[in-house]
């Protein structure tokens, strides 16, 4: 397997731009490809915007979702690259699994490394997983798999099912319940650089199919794990999976409950019709 490592990370608006001039015409297998960076420093005033936005604390050490807003670019570089074999623009963001071994600090210099796994058929088109690693004096510290669902794409011959089933214990009662405002998919992308369409704006996402902008599943699942802050484990494994598009603007309701073991299950609804746009456990690891 191919590793390139970069000297710093590259700018997502181009490769955005990069995807959406070479969407048309892939194919093909996954690239036998990882993409690095070494020596990665948090830069305070970044993690303050994203903390506000997700509702986190300012605070040391990072959420458990930060580094992915670190190693997102890399993984966009490896995604808009004419051999990735799907379209990036309207690629769907289905399913996230985050471990994190310990706590990182935000002082901390941080290394990263992305690559690409696991084509899989779907009853909408097929999925592919961008795993993501992250290590600081050579011993890892956090790791991500996120599921990306292309639809109306042709998984390779022989391609796995893809399993995107998570099952949550009992919740009924909401514990909290938010007002998701039109412009949150901007706010977002503001701090993350993830500009997918779809989040953007009610034009640029039906450009992809859908009657209006959508709330990134990352934020979704930023916002719910900030409302348990003070009550996770240091050590912890967090396997969400996104079900109904949050269409924006939307109110919603979050429903939490401890489990056995110092783990949670949580799940994030319409707050009119009860549908669920998130699902996800939390477990000690």
């Amino acid at each position: 397997m191919a590793r390139t490592v970069l000297e710093a990370a590259p700018s997502m608006p181009a490769l955005f731009a990069r995807a959406v001039a070479t969407a048309r015409g892939r194919g093909g297998d996954l690239p036998d490809t990882r993409l690095a960076r070494t020596g990665v420093r948090v830069e305070a005033a970044d993690l303050a915007a994203y903390d506000r936005v997700c509702g986190f604390p300012l605070a040391d050490p990072l959420p458990a979702t930060y580094p992915h807003v670190l190693t997102f670019p890399l993984q966009l570089a490896l995604m808009s690259d004419r051999a990735f074999p799907l379209a990036l623009p309207g690629l769907v963001h289905v399913r996230n699994r985050v471990d994190v071994l310990r706590p990182v600090r935000v002082d901390e210099a941080l290394d990263l490394e992305v690559w690409a796994e696991r084509f899989a058929r779907h009853p909408r088109g097929v999925t592919v997983d961008l795993c993501a690693s992250v290590s600081t004096g050579g011993a890892e510290v956090w790791r991500s798999r996120s599921t990306y669902l292309a639809r109306g794409a042709e998984a390779p011959e022989g391609a796995p099912r893809s399993d995107l089933s998570l099952s949550v214990g009992d919740l009924p009662r909401p514990v909290a319940t938010w007002r998701v405002p039109d412009d949150a998919g901007r706010r977002y992308a503001r701090v993350s650089g993830d500009v997918n369409p779809i989040h953007l704006s009610g034009l640029t996402a039906k450009a992809f199919g859908f009657k209006r902008a959508i709330a990134h599943g990352m934020w979704v699942e930023a916002r719910a794990l900030a409302a348990l802050t003070g009550r996770l484990p240091d050590a912890m494994a967090v396997d969400v999976v996104f079900r109904k598009p949050l269409y924006l603007p939307s109110t919603v309701t979050l429903a939490t409950a401890p489990v056995d073991g110092g783990g949670w299950d949580l799940a994030v609804r319409n707050a009119s019709t009860g549908a669920d746009h998130l699902l996800g456990t939390v477990r000690p690891l």
